[in-house]
């Protein structure tokens, strides 16, 4: 049975063919148009839309309970059990999957193996979450993603009416994707299939959702801009669908729709209870307010964040933010606080953020080693970079690859900050070049809004100090292709511009920072912020 779902208070928008029956949702609850077809009891039907509904916003917990409750009317619909599975295993994009993650997926399998797929499309569905949940515990994540992947593609090509198996394999196809591989295959293969749904199916939120994941590289952002306009009206019940635009904000530097989507986000994460998504929203805040200077709101941000992670409980997270991406917050926020105003002396004593994910706990030993090198500190600056070497090992051995490339740019950060401290100017700067280097051949992960200092903006900052404002200056326009509109890369490169003589190209630069900062005066932000007073020479 195929029936439409339009999660709305008032009538059903859709009018497509794959819109056979409208169903209503609970009053002053809009999650978006979804439909998927069943062979469970019709009395079922509109409820498992609801379900998939929420899933698709990431919404895992609600959509658990939701497939629970339809178990319960129909035990026989196997399908529910797939739903399951698939909510179990949570943000396709977020890190690895616990142990107990992995065992309660496979009973959601062994159970709807049990109870039995009525149809050839329904087995499909189970045997492609099936391969996330392969009992071998030799069996490494991107291996399980990518079994996963090539089921889903063979359920879509063999049911090619079935528009929610198109959607699950271009998730799918996102998801695995290489963060090195600079061509974007994996990524724009999704985008064209998610689009060209978007087109027909305007109203559904994993189009939207997906859309953005796809493209959220500062290369591809722009492609996400329409989905990014739609997806908060898509599904405004769900604090995801208001925070997952700010992605596309952030990507292509518009700091000010980042910061009313978190705003929103967060507000909508703490009424649900939802603590992770809390974080998540307010690191990507945080983020925003320091590139616009405004640090007071982004000091409140540090306090209210603690306080918010200190209701935290990992066992019950139940939102699209997994307990990784929490911690992960919990250490980034006061760690950007520090060095986004290169107040070295704060993030050389900021307290370590320790936990269960080595890449979180890594955040605070980078802050304390960049703020030990900047304060010539070279015994705290060694002891930041063992300890990032100690992280990294334990994400090898974890089979954590992406994470530990990540973590060893952190260390070698550090490593050429603290050879600059010894008076190696040079050694430094073939340190950064190298570390920018890495930073190139990879990308950030959708849990960060941005890098906490770019390696190219640190490169600029000490060859203007070396007073080579023309190699200063191509760093930082460089810096600003991947992370357009950061404040100390347009105010190092207005500097070097005005310095090399490029009095046109200064004052292009100093007009983009006065954007950004409005009514703020950018000179005054980079002033208060540690002492930083170098300005170019008037015009």
């Amino acid at each position: 049975m195929r029936t439409a779902l339009c999660l709305t208070a008032s009538v059903c928008l859709a009018t497509s063919p794959i819109d056979a029956q409208a169903h209503q949702h609970a009053p002053n609850e809009t999650l978006g148009t979804v439909s998927f077809e069943t062979s469970c009891s019709p009395a079922v039907a509109g409820r498992f839309d609801t379900a998939v509904a929420l899933m698709h916003s990431f919404q895992f917990g609600r959509a658990i309970d939701g497939f629970n409750v339809i178990l319960k009317d129909d035990p026989g619909c196997a399908i529910a059990y797939w739903g399951i599975a698939i909510s179990i295993w949570g943000n396709p994009f977020a890190g690895f999957k616990t142990p107990a993650q992995l065992a309660q997926g496979a009973a959601a399998v062994r159970q709807a193996r049990a109870v039995g797929g009525k149809t050839a499309r329904e087995r499909g569905y189970i045997d492609a979450v099936a391969q996330l949940y392969t009992e071998d515990p030799r069996l490494l994540q991107p291996a399980r993603m990518q079994a996963y992947e090539t089921a889903m593609a063979a359920l879509a090509s063999a049911n090619p009416a079935d528009t929610e198996a198109t959607i699950f394999y271009a998730l799918a196809l996102a998801a695995s994707a290489d963060p090195g591989d600079k061509t974007y295959s994996r990524q724009l293969g999704a985008g064209v299939l998610l689009e060209g749904l978007f087109a027909r199916f305007p109203d559904h939120p994993g189009l939207a959702h997906y859309i953005i994941h796809a493209y959220d590289e500062p290369a591809l952002a722009g492609r996400a801009a329409k989905a990014a306009a739609r997806y908060a009206a898509i599904a405004p019940s769900t604090p995801h669908a208001l925070h997952m635009p700010s992605h596309t904000f952030t990507r292509v530097g518009d700091w000010q729709g980042s910061i009313a989507a978190n705003r929103g986000s967060a507000t909508a994460a703490r009424a649900a209870g939802q603590p992770a998504d809390v974080l998540h929203a307010s690191d990507y805040l945080v983020y925003a307010y320091l590139q616009t200077g405004q640090d007071r709101l982004a000091a409140d941000l540090v306090e209210t964040s603690a306080a918010v992670f200190a209701t935290f409980d990992p066992a019950h997270a139940s939102g699209a933010a997994p307990p990784s991406a929490a911690f992960y917050a919990h250490a980034a926020i006061p760690a950007r606080y520090d060095l986004e105003r290169h107040a070295w002396a704060d993030a050389a004593r900021r307290d370590v953020v320790a936990g269960p994910f080595p890449n979180a706990t890594a955040i605070s030993y980078f802050a304390r080693g960049v703020g030990a090198a900047h304060l010539r500190d070279e015994a705290g600056a060694t002891r930041a970079i063992d300890a990032l070497a100690r992280l990294r090992e334990q994400l090898i051995r974890s089979h954590d690859d992406y994470w530990a490339g990540q973590v060893e740019i952190q260390r070698q950060e550090v490593a050429a900050l603290r050879a600059h401290a010894r008076g190696d100017a040079a050694a430094a700067i073939a340190g950064l070049r190298a570390v920018a280097l890495l930073e190139d051949s990879t990308e950030l992960a959708s849990v960060t809004p941005g890098p906490f200092l770019p390696a190219r903006e640190l490169l600029g900052e000490l060859l203007l100090e070396r007073n080579e404002p023309g190699e200063a200056l191509a760093a930082f326009r460089a810096s600003l292709v991947k992370e357009p509109n950061r404040f100390w890369s347009l105010h190092g490169a207005m500097q070097a511009a005005a310095r090399s003589g490029d009095r046109s190209a200064s004052r292009s630069y100093e007009k983009q920072l006065q954007g950004v900062t409005g009514s703020l005066s950018f000179r005054t932000i980079a002033a208060g912020r540690s002492g930083r007073t170098h300005e170019p020479a008037a015009h």
